[in-house]
């Protein structure tokens, strides 16, 4: 079943899927995919996900967000709950001061983020679905704003919780973490031009040691690693769900050449481009 809210003035859409054999996600084969959040709630038994054509084991009682330009298929999706959005019913960057979730749930460098919950938060959880089956079915001045305050609470809950299960942010206070979030946004939006940590840093206005300094003293990855596997994994998808060329995917990711480009590729994925769409088509 797919229940849907629209607003007319601003085009904001919020979608809950429940029992729906269809829920998936396309990506990259959308050539215009819309910008669209997702949370899905597994209250069942683990299934698997492919997610980008890799293949994940999604624990029961868990929660996985995704995003507009991940391809995913679940085992069972007829058993899942899923909450959609899209940035004008409820822009998660605009709000980051209430939700703190950007850069984190979303768009953020750990991913899939499966958060697992406590009986007791799926007991929330569950109740949370059942008022938003009730609010869907609403029509007056008030459902807009309603649907909005219930999504706000199971961004806000499921952000909370996934911190918890966080070894770094145990570790180290929101504030310190908080460059992380800031550098993962900044990666998304840039890193199809822009491949040298230097960018990144200035933007921060940090100098390129004391970014990646500071992303060791945080336990995370140093910043070129990260930015090499967002690139990698953006032509991994080009070359899964689209019908360009190498010579374009070259340029779309800012390389100067096809073959910078494809001696990139082979380094860091071990696969020649070529090879790599024949082997995996």
């Amino acid at each position: 079943m797919i229940s849907e809210y629209k607003e007319k003035g601003t085009l904001g859409r919020f979608v809950m899927h429940s029992n729906n054999e269809l829920l998936s996600g396309r990506g990259l084969r959308d050539l215009d995919p819309e910008p669209v959040n997702t949370f899905v709630y597994n209250n069942g038994a683990q299934q698997q996900v492919k997610i980008d054509e890799v293949t994940y084991t999604m624990p029961g009682g868990s929660i996985l967000p995704l995003v507009s330009n991940q391809h995913f298929q679940f085992e069972r999706p007829e058993e899942l709950v899923a909450w959609q959005f899209n940035r004008e019913f409820y822009c998660i960057l605009n709000h980051d001061k209430e939700v703190g979730c950007v850069g984190f749930l979303f768009y953020g460098i750990q991913h899939p983020m499966f958060i697992e919950l406590e009986p007791g938060e799926m007991a929330e959880i569950e109740h949370l679905s059942s008022v938003f089956s009730r609010e869907l079915q609403v029509r007056d001045n008030f459902q807009g704003e309603m649907l909005r305050t219930l999504l706000k609470r199971v961004i806000i809950k499921t952000t909370r919780i996934a911190k918890q299960q966080s070894e770094s942010y145990q570790l180290f206070p929101d504030e310190k973490m908080d460059l992380i979030r800031q550098f993962s946004l900044i990666l998304e939006g840039n890193f199809k031009q822009q491949h040298e940590v230097r960018f990144y840093a200035g933007v921060l206005n940090k100098s390129p040691k004391t970014l990646s300094n500071s992303f060791a003293l945080l336990k995370q990855p140093a910043p070129s690693v990260l930015i090499r596997k967002r690139i990698v994994l953006e032509a991994k998808r080009y070359l899964h769900y689209t019908d360009k060329s190498v010579k374009e995917i070259a340029y779309e990711l800012g390389f100067e050449t096809p073959a910078h480009f494809s001696r990139f590729f082979k380094q860091y994925s071990g696969n020649n481009a070529s090879e790599f769409r024949i082997k995996e088509g």
